[in-house]
């Protein structure tokens, strides 16, 4: 089984996610090609989509007005587009790579690289079985671009009405969760990751995230927290955010202004599964691939700095499944610390309804089903 898995750096979980997918198929036997599109199509185009993502999340009024008005189109996948034929440059050189590489199965993670690959499903330019992966809690616009597709997989079936307004067939979705690293398989028991981070597991553990790019202001998140009454401890994760990062450690290490609760501070890191084993809440943004992962641990999620679109997307599916708590401008951390901690039988609703979304299982269950897929004959 050959499978190509077509990414775009638009932040970093499009590519985690097809990371993830690539290694799972790779210890089942399957030879795995991981392509960034847009980077192999041109460096320049790359980067224009890749800081024009981060441009545009930075200006939130305009950027949520935008993805409203586009994420309202119609079906469209067999009419004429500006989308289609914005892609018809990226269609000739990715062909160019597809007939060479001749895969079973084409695997994309970004709706970017899918458009190319259903117009070529269009010219009958690839015989290769077609899976579309949605990254968040909702669909994406242009994926109504991409119903010629044979499957698209969503994060859980109560996305199945919004999957038909888009266009495709129930036969077409396959509702197995996002796509995360395998690693979040394995439970661990809270005393035996705290042992591994070297904190005490007896007491209430918060774990602060703000993505891979450490988005939104860790710094003064710690602070309210630390101001919050009770014991606790803090574990904070910075991700690629080195200055954020610095602004935490100088804090920690501040002698006029000190901590009064344990913190745990870090930049990246691979053991996230293992600080969300040992803690008892997150409090981070709503990214498709960290909220999934908290999900798969069972964590408790207190939703903060959102990105405009997708992001709000993806809180309103958590809050309207009663799996999640919000921070707004009238409804600050401590309220929702309060709200989270202060009510036992609030809290087990949310575990209830968090049981009702988890997929920890959602790469294997993917896998296995693309390795049953029977491949169509070579092209003559």
């Amino acid at each position: 089984m050959k499978v190509l898995i077509l990414t775009i750096t638009a932040g970093q979980g499009h590519n985690s996610t097809a990371k993830a997918i690539a290694s799972r198929l790779e210890e089942m036997g399957a030879e795995c090609k991981v392509l960034d599109t847009l980077y192999y199509v041109n460096r320049v185009l790359g980067d224009t989509v890749s800081k024009g993502y981060l441009l545009g999340i930075k200006a939130e009024s305009a950027y949520r007005k935008t993805y409203r008005t586009l994420e309202n189109r119609n079906a469209n996948s067999y009419k004429p587009s500006m989308a289609r034929l914005s892609n018809l440059a990226v269609k000739r050189k990715l062909r160019k790579f597809t007939d060479n590489y001749d895969p079973d199965v084409i695997v994309i993670t970004h709706i970017f690289a899918g458009i190319s690959i259903d117009m070529m499903k269009q010219l009958r330019q690839t015989r290769a079985r077609t899976v579309g992966i949605l990254t968040d809690f909702t669909f994406h616009p242009y994926w109504e671009e991409v119903l010629r597709f044979d499957y698209v997989v969503t994060a859980n079936e109560l996305l199945n009405y919004r999957a038909e307004q888009k266009g495709f067939r129930q036969d077409q979705i396959l509702p197995f969760g996002i796509p995360i690293d395998s690693k979040y398989e394995r439970e661990y028991t809270r005393e035996e990751a705290a042992a591994i981070i070297g904190i005490d597991p007896s007491v209430r553990t918060l774990l602060l995230m703000g993505g891979s790019m450490g988005h939104g202001h860790l710094d003064e998140m710690v602070r309210e927290l630390d101001n919050y009454p009770g014991d606790m401890q803090i574990l904070c994760v910075c991700g690629s955010n080195k200055a954020g990062f610095e602004r935490v450690e100088a804090m920690k290490n501040s002698h006029t202004n000190k901590l009064k609760k344990k913190l745990v501070n870090f930049g990246f890191t691979d053991k996230v599964e293992i600080l969300m084993s040992a803690s008892d809440c997150i409090i981070s943004k709503p990214g498709g691939l960290s909220t999934s992962e908290a999900l798969a641990k069972r964590l408790p999620m207190i939703i903060v700095d959102p990105i405009p679109g997708v992001e709000d997307r993806n809180t309103e599916f958590l809050l309207n499944c009663g799996a999640a708590i919000a921070v707004t401008e009238t409804a600050p951390l401590a309220e929702a610390l309060y709200l989270m901690f202060g009510f036992p039988e609030r809290r087990e609703l949310i575990k209830r309804s968090i049981e009702l979304l988890r997929r920890p299982d959602s790469t294997t269950r993917l896998c296995r089903f693309i390795m049953d897929m029977e491949p169509l004959p070579k092209q003559q």
